[in-house]
């Protein structure tokens, strides 16, 4: 009996041992008879060997303004990949979008809901943040900033870092750059039209004074420039409708009940300012305002060729003028001076200006997060970064290139961080995103015609339909 049972002991070992060395091969791969791989399931073999092996692939994902590899993330992207340390491991694929502002972030949002489509990389404006997380479409980072010293050691401003943390308490992204904006102005133009070389407007009356003295003046010169339709996306919303609105001493948000604010006497002048400069003919042709190139259109056509007085826009307009730049503007530093934005009835110590920004962030259907962490960690090295906020014309989120001279040496540079002192933000609101679209339209509907107060009435029922009625508020 027990001979009997060692025999089938024996026998269901070396069955179980031969069925264990079959299963080291791939299902698919035949062997010989004498258990030799044959040379069609070595070819098999290596075959999958190839693919342990194979590179992963970043994909990476931004808005384009049309420059292609000439413009400053493309480049930025291309020289972090050159030089890291785990590009044996990788390979890069630089998969812009090439649209209008107002169209990104609808097209960024419909990639990142499929694992076919969503990028590994991606840039996030601060202001969508909150409505990509709360879809679900960003990996929260923070088991992997955990390890990051630089993001604990005070080598990134604090500050910022609340425009990428969710309302989870989470961190979505790692913030590259922020802004600030004023009134650019054209020194020469002002010369001629008898306006002060220094300009400090002290309200917004004296915005519009300087306007007529343009116009009346210089009159082949288009006298004031901001961005004001759909197209132009947030820009519309930040750049101009907010820092008027904020110039009032009044929010999108009511500060006491957390409600969205439909109706008011500061939304009611700040598109009465709007209506101004379009009903004086101060603005350029609507051809120009409703075309989704138009903030390109005045910054690197008008303001460059001497064609406008005043610009409202944000600081990274300087990248247009580098070397490198898409239009190159050697005297810029010269000619253009870089004025607050006053309040609406200030005293000339008041300004307003809002901050921004942008992130890199992780989709949450990203199938290579860890190396993906590692080369945004990679691209935010000072040796690598600097150069990409130079060609950017960008503020700094680390605080550790405060002093480097490249960095440091721009022109307008420290007026523009000057005035992060005073910066104020949007709102960290997943529903912003869906107002500022509301935005838009009120602001483009002035400009086309619309009475302010007519314009004002439709955005209510606009944020109402979006919000709810419990979530707004008339003041």
């Amino acid at each position: 009996m027990k001979k009997s049972l060692c025999l089938l002991l024996t026998m269901v070992m070396v069955l179980s041992l031969t069925a264990c060395a079959k299963n080291n091969y791939p299902t698919d791969v035949d062997t010989a008879k004498d258990g030799t791989l044959t040379e069609e399931s070595s070819a098999s073999n290596a075959e999958n060997n190839a693919k342990s092996t194979k590179k992963v692939v970043i994909t990476v994902t931004f808005r384009d303004d049309g420059r292609g590899e000439n413009g400053a993330i493309w480049k930025w992207l291309q020289a972090a990949y050159d030089s890291f340390d785990q590009k044996d491991r990788c390979e890069l694929n630089i998969a812009p979008i090439t649209t209008f502002e107002g169209d990104y972030f609808a097209e960024v949002a419909l990639s990142l809901q499929s694992e076919k489509t969503a990028p590994d990389l991606v840039t996030e404006d601060t202001f969508q943040l909150a409505a990509d997380v709360e879809s679900g479409y960003l990996t929260p980072l923070d088991g992997y900033l955990a390890g990051y010293e630089e993001w604990n050691n005070g080598s990134y401003n604090e500050a910022l870092k609340t425009g990428v943390t969710g309302l989870d308490n989470k961190v979505y992204g790692v913030p590259y750059n922020t802004d600030t904006r004023g009134l650019w102005y054209n020194k020469e133009i002002f010369k001629k039209a008898g306006l002060p070389k220094e300009w400090k407007p002290k309200t917004w009356e004296d915005i519009l004074i300087a306007c007529q003295t343009i116009k009346e003046n210089v009159p082949d010169i288009v006298p004031f420039w901001c961005n004001s339709a759909v197209a132009t996306g947030e820009a519309t919303s930040m750049q101009t409708y907010e820092m008027l609105l904020y110039g009032t001493g009044e929010r999108l948000l009511d500060e006491t009940t957390g409600k969205w604010i439909i109706s008011s006497q500061g939304i009611l002048d700040s598109l009465t300012f709007i209506d101004s400069i379009y009903k004086n003919n101060y603005g350029p042709p609507l051809s120009k305002v409703l075309n989704g190139q138009a903030s390109n259109i005045s910054a690197r056509e008008y303001l460059r060729q001497g064609k406008l007085a005043i610009s409202l826009d944000g600081i990274w307009i300087i990248g247009n003028y580098l070397e490198d730049g898409p239009s190159t503007w050697p005297e810029y530093s010269d000619v253009l001076g870089f004025a607050p934005m006053p309040t609406q009835n200030g005293d000339g110590t008041e300004i307003t200006t809002l901050a921004g920004g942008w992130a890199w962030s992780i989709p949450a259907k990203s199938d290579n997060k860890d190396i993906t962490m590692a080369f945004i960690k990679h691209l935010m090295e000072p040796e690598v970064y600097v150069d990409a906020l130079v060609s950017m014309g960008s503020i700094g989120t680390r605080t550790d290139i405060i002093d480097n001279e490249k960095y440091s040496a721009r022109p307008f540079i420290q007026t523009a961080t000057d005035y992060l002192k005073v910066a104020s933000f949007r709102p960290k609101d997943s529903k912003y995103a869906a107002v500022s679209a509301h935005i838009q339209s009120m602001v483009e509907s002035v400009v086309s015609g619309t009475s302010p107060a007519d314009a004002m009435a439709t955005y209510g029922v606009d944020v109402t339909r979006t919000v709810g009625e419990d979530n707004v508020i008339s003041n």
